[in-house]
């Protein structure tokens, strides 16, 4: 555990460093839980967006854009529940001063269980060699036993506590279990109590005149308000999708881990309207088209995860989360959602507008039921760092330390250096990424030696460099060096656009998706 949280420290620096993420207004000491993207994490969030909004867009004939206003009328929020129900339980630590998020602390109770299951299954592998089952080791000795037991015990508990919105019975796990307070060491808790996340304002001229209303804490309710909008405007027929990304803003009191849980943030959404009676096929449709988007990240099959719910929110019927494997462990990136038909129905309810779909093959109008994605663009953008970071020893015993991003979502694409600044070298390599720049985000670098600024190229995750030598003088050829293997090779200037391209292209991210309906 030790060693997991040196590694997110080391990423939380590199990201700082390198120019990713800045602390927001840093030389004021700004807000906590508030973040900048620097000059490279903003190309990153822009290639990582664009990819997801193409696989929605251009992947699907029945899924179509919008962009809403983050301001809406208050009613919006009252009939979505956000006014009267979107709340916190929240506890406090007398002793540190600490406030925490109830279920939260519960959580990583449970997830500290999970750890003692896999250190002593690793243990036990370890023992017994090749011959080892950890299915039935994990059925057959009484200490994991107890603690899976313990754990599901708990899970179950609770789901059941916040269903009935029991407040009592939350701090009760909290204090049966003994889970203290990481900063005081102690178990002196207050009550539970619930915090509403929604950040207020007013609109008007004159203070008397002022209507109070809501920054948006999701997007998705944008995206409802322009059901029928969308509907007769673009002639859509069901099933149909309607995708958005934008900001949002939750007043977390309890944020941390970084850009994992932070108080402005950037969504990814799509929901996606069906006949009454076929969401949950839907639902499975997206929860495995999803999961495929995400594998096809090249991080890792095997630190994805579906974490289905225990507690279904008011509105559903179904849900998971695909949990991607972070330094600080399983955490949720993307929720699947069966939304039933709540949200237009409660639109309907508050607005006095009938939102209903004709349907010509049955003739009749109803409500649509919804299945929604969410996708959170900070926590996908720390799980790209968090899998593409890596520190590695070279051929010549130096160590370096890389970003292997996927090269259609690198920031930069191609570095162009010159092997030194003279000999004609420096203006040639100036030339030829002059001649690249409309293609690719390219940079030019000339600044110490060609292994120092190797090595920052590696840091940025620019997965091709291109050295000017003095051969290129003679032949119009330069070297290709690759990021994640350091090979080199000669190409003709003339080539590199195409090479380039063929390396480093959305397609080759795209092709690899199913996009059928």
């Amino acid at each position: 555990m030790a060693q997991q949280d040196d590694l997110f420290k080391k990423i939380v620096s590199h990201c700082k460093e390198y120019g990713f993420v800045f602390p927001a207004s840093e030389i004021y000491d700004g807000p906590s839980a508030v973040y900048d993207y620097g000059e490279y994490g903003v190309e990153l969030k822009n290639n990582l967006k664009d990819y997801w909004w193409k696989s929605m867009t251009r992947l699907h004939d029945n899924v179509v854009g919008i962009d809403s206003a983050i301001f809406m009328h208050p009613n919006v929020w009252k009939a979505s529940g956000h006014v009267d129900a979107f709340n916190d339980p929240l506890i406090d630590n007398k002793d540190s001063k600490k406030r925490y998020r109830a279920d939260v602390l519960i959580e990583d109770y449970i997830e500290k269980l999970d750890e003692k299951v896999n250190k002593d299954v690793a243990k036990a592998a370890k023992r017994f060699g090749d011959s080892f089952d950890a299915e039935l080791y994990k059925t057959t000795n009484s200490r994991v036993v107890g603690y899976i037991t313990e754990k599901e015990e708990t899970r179950k508990a609770l789901a059941e506590a916040l269903t009935r919105n029991d407040l009592e019975a939350v701090r009760n796990i909290i204090v049966d279990k003994k889970i203290v307070c990481p900063i005081s060491g102690t178990s002196n808790w207050t009550e539970v109590r619930q915090f509403n996340l929604m950040f207020s304002t007013e609109m008007g001229s004159t203070a008397d005149g002022a209507t109070t209303i809501y920054l948006r804490p999701e997007t998705a309710q944008g995206i409802f308000v322009n059901f029928l909008n969308v509907q007769k405007t673009g002639r859509m027929k069901l099933p149909f999708g309607i995708a958005q990304i934008g900001k949002a803003f939750r007043n977390e009191i309890v944020a941390r881990q970084f850009i994992f849980r932070t108080r402005e943030f950037e969504q990814m959404e799509m929901q996606f309207f069906v006949q009454p009676g076929e969401e949950l096929k839907w639902f499975n449709y997206w929860k495995n088209l999803r999961m495929a988007w995400h594998k096809s990240l090249g991080l890792g099959n095997d630190n994805y995860r579906f974490h289905d719910h225990d507690k279904l929110a008011h509105y559903a019927n179904a849900a998971t989360d695909i949990e991607y494997k972070m330094p600080f462990g399983f955490k949720e990136v993307e929720g699947i959602h069966s939304r039933t038909n709540f949200d237009l129905t409660r639109h309907e309810e508050y607005s006095g507008k009938k939102l209903r779909y004709f349907d010509p093959s049955t003739n009749e109008s109803y409500v649509p039921y919804v299945v929604e994605t969410s996708i959170g663009v900070d926590r996908l953008f720390l799980s790209v760092i968090s899998g593409s970071y890596c520190e590695e020893e070279t051929d010549n015993g130096e160590m370096r330390t890389v970003l292997k991003i996927p090269a259609p979502l690198a920031p930069i694409k191609l570095a162009v250096l010159p092997l030194v600044r003279k000999d004609g070298l420096d203006e040639k390599a100036r030339h030829v990424a002059n001649s690249l720049r409309l293609f690719f985000n390219c940079q030019y670098d000339e600044k110490d030696s060609i292994g120092k600024r190797y090595r920052r190229q590696d840091a940025i995750g620019t997965p091709y460099c291109i050295t000017v030598d003095h051969q290129t003088m003679d032949d119009n050829t330069v070297t290709i060096r690759d990021r994640d293997t350091m090979e080199q090779w000669r190409v003709p200037i003339d080539e590199l656009r195409s090479v380039i391209e063929s390396k480093t292209s959305m397609i080759n991210l795209l092709s690899t998706l199913p996009h059928e309906n």
